[in-house]
């Protein structure tokens, strides 16, 4: 009978990320890579991270650690610790592993990395991006996922803290 933990992603360091992704290609697959905060994971998460997984063969997950979190969102956030996040990712289907990182953007942990493509939401423009120059120097492409309005966490929490 399966174990629980066969149904969960690995949560990996950056040393364990990089040996994800050489694995991962010297079986010839195309390697996505795409990060958040992944705060209160809710529905526009979920099809945001399919549509990341369905571009390529497998998906890791940068996950902002909780310090940097709070640096782009403000010091009540985030309201589930990194352990508690990362656990709710590598719990989807749609992940194939997730790595932390406590920098603000994750170029540096692009640069190790070096994924064939790197997925943001089509809320940003490619130009804009502070990656693109690491992802592109590497060979990689960036690809633009749609973007879904009116579902994210600061509107959840938002609707939260209206209701009585």
């Amino acid at each position: 009978m399966p174990e629980a933990d066969d149904f969960l992603a690995p949560v990996l360091d950056r040393a364990g990320a990089i040996a994800f992704r050489e694995a991962s290609r010297a079986r010839g697959k195309i390697v996505v890579f795409t990060n958040g905060c992944f705060d209160v994971v809710h529905g526009g998460h979920t099809q945001y991270l399919a549509w990341a997984r369905a571009q390529g063969d497998v998906l890791i997950v940068g996950l902002n650690g909780d310090a940097s979190v709070r640096g782009l969102k403000g010091p009540q956030r985030p309201f589930v610790p990194f352990e508690g996040r990362a656990e709710v990712l590598a719990a989807l289907r749609s992940v194939d592993a997730v790595v932390g990182f406590d920098e603000s953007t994750p170029v540096d942990l692009l640069a190790a990395l070096k994924p064939d493509i790197h997925v943001k939401s089509a809320q940003y423009r490619v130009e804009e991006l502070p990656e693109r120059y690491v992802v592109e120097s590497n060979g990689g492409r960036i690809v633009l996922a749609p973007h879904l309005h009116g579902k994210s966490t600061t509107d959840l929490v938002a609707t939260i803290r209206s209701r009585p």
